[in-house]
C-alpha cells in the first residue's frame, strides 16, 4: 500500500533534523523536492542516498500526474522542501489533496517550521494567532490588509528581506506606528536575530542594516481601546 510521508527538514541548523525523519528518508522509495540541489546537501550531510525528483511552484501542475504515477508504484515516498514543512508556504497542498483522493495514506511527521519559534520568541500573545504567510506582492495586498486592521489575534507573516522595510512602513499605515510587534530572521543560525518593539521602531532599525535570510514578522492584534 503506498504511502506519502511530508518530511519536514531544518529550517538553518542541520542539528534540527529528527531521527525519524532520518530513518523515513532513508527508506524510502524516493523523495520528492522543492530544489533538489538544497536537499542532495541534506542528504549528503546524513549520508542519505536516494532518487530525487523536483517538486516546485513552478512545476507542480504540470508534473503531478507523472509523480502520482510513480507514488502509486512505490511503498512510501518522502516529499521535502527547502526548509520547514511541506505545505506551509511552500509546495506540498495539491499532491496531498490528490493523494487523499486517490485513496493513498498520507503522513506528515512534526517538526521545524520557522513561525512557531518567532511566534513565541516575540512576547506577543499566542494562545490566539492567524498565520499569514505570504502576502499577495501586489494584486490584492492592499484588500487583505485592509481585512487584517481590526484583526484582533496575533499575526504572523513570512517575508523577503529585500521587502522587509516596505512591509513594515505598509503595516505602520495599516495597524498604525505604536502597534507592537517583532521581526526574526536567520532562525536557528548563526546570526540569527529577533528585533521586538513598535513597528516604528523596527522599521527605523532595519532601515540602517543590510537584511539578509528569510524574515518572520509577528505583529499584535487590535487591542480594545
Amino acid at each position: 500500500m503506498p504511502k506519502l510521508v511530508l518530511v519536514p527538514t531544518p529550517i538553518g541548523n542541520l542539528e534540527d533534523i529528527t531521527l525519524r525523519a532520518i530513518r523515513i528518508l532513508k527508506e524510502a522509495d524516493f523523495i520528492l523536492a522543492e530544489d533538489t540541489r538544497t536537499s542532495r546537501v541534506l542528504l549528503n550531510h546524513f549520508g542519505i542516498e536516494k532518487h530525487i525528483h523536483a517538486y516546485h511552484q513552478n512545476n507542480e501542475h504540470k508534473v503531478l500526474e507523472g509523480i502520482m504515477a510513480k507514488i502509486e508504484q512505490s511503498n512510501s515516498v518522502a516529499l521535502v522542501t527547502d526548509a520547514g514543512t511541506p505545505g506551509i508556504s511552500d509546495p506540498g497542498f495539491l499532491i496531498v489533496r490528490a493523494c487523499i483522493q486517490t485513496g493513498i495514506d498520507v503522513e506528515c511527521l512534526p517538526g521545524p517550521t520557522a513561525f512557531v519559534p518567532a511566534l513565541v520568541d516575540s512576547g506577543l500573545p499566542c494562545e490566539r494567532f492567524c498565520f499569514e504567510g505570504f502576502l499577495p506582492h501586489k494584486k490584492g495586498r492592499a484588500t487583505k490588509l485592509s481585512e487584517l486592521k481590526d484583526e484582533e489575534r496575533t499575526m504572523v507573516f513570512y517575508e523577503s528581506p529585500f521587502r522587509l522595510v516596505k512591509t513594515l512602513e505598509q503595516f505602520m499605515e495599516t495597524f498604525g506606528s505604536e502597534r507592537q510587534a517583532s521581526v526574526s530572521r536567520e532562525l536557528t543560525k548563526m546570526f540569527e536575530e529577533t528585533k521586538r518593539g513598535t513597528l516604528l521602531e523596527i522599521c527605523t532599525y532595519f532601515k540602517s542594516k543590510t537584511v539578509k535570510g528569510e524574515v518572520v514578522i509577528v505583529v499584535g492584534g487590535k487591542q480594545d481601546e
